[in-house]
């Protein structure tokens, strides 16, 4: 129950962090959680553990928080600014992937004894990222023009702006999670593992990102609520 625990706390931790962050740092600080969750899932998708009876990779919560991040900025801020979100996530990824790869091309001195390790983590660190910056594009983007159809459709069927936020979130995030689901785990790990652990990857990956997209609901709501008191004084 390790594993499990740990995903759970971290659950809470992220998406807690992502409600903190626009708290008290408004849309800069929902830019910055964007920044670093792209940056670190990239690393934590190299890492399979198995939990819940399923063989997963680490960065999916962390990919989850970005999704929650672009609702919240799509719901608060407006879908200029969740796009903006998406474009910070793609520059950090870049930088990180030419910053990271510089690393390798250095001579270390006699008495270094961590570059091995930073050459074994970050040998497929190129591959997956390339992956998950054009993976998290397409899908992040299909993400905030589905959610605002969701709430056009929303808004001239029932005749209110604000009512059915819980449809425009998990309507858009799960459809979205699907293109992202499945473009990742191809492009990220075909021919690394067997068809059986892609399979695996894949379905695991896309049943957290159901729990974690209706998980995130509450996260919306205490976001918008946040985001009205704001703009109410």
């Amino acid at each position: 129950m390790t594993n499990e625990l740990l995903l759970i706390g971290s659950l809470v931790f992220i998406f807690s962090a992502v409600i903190l962050a626009y708290k008290f740092f408004g849309k800069a600080g929902l830019y910055c959680v964007s920044a670093i969750a792209t940056v670190l899932a990239n690393i934590e998708a190299a890492i399979l553990v198995n939990a819940f009876g399923m063989e997963q990779t680490l960065g999916n919560v962390l990919f989850a928080a970005t999704f929650l991040v672009t609702d919240i900025l799509s719901e608060c801020e407006g879908k200029k600014e969740a796009s903006k979100a998406v474009w910070i996530g793609v520059f950090s990824s870049v930088f990180f992937l030419l910053i990271s790869q510089s690393w390798m091309l250095y001579t270390p001195s006699e008495s270094d004894f961590i570059s091995p390790s930073i050459k074994v983590v970050f040998s497929n660190t190129p591959r997956l990222i390339i992956a998950s910056l054009v993976v998290y594009a397409i899908s992040q983007i299909f993400d905030v023009w589905l959610y605002h159809k969701w709430w056009a459709f929303t808004q001239k069927r029932f005749g209110s702006k604000r009512k059915y936020l819980w449809l425009r979130n998990n309507g858009s995030t799960l459809v979205s999670q699907i293109l992202n689901t499945l473009l990742f785990t191809l492009f990220a790990f075909f021919g690394v593992y067997d068809v059986k652990t892609l399979v695996s990857i894949f379905l695991s990956s896309y049943v957290i990102f159901i729990v974690t997209s209706l998980l995130d609901t509450p996260a919306v709501y205490i976001a918008r609520r946040i985001h009205e008191k704001r703009e109410s004084l």
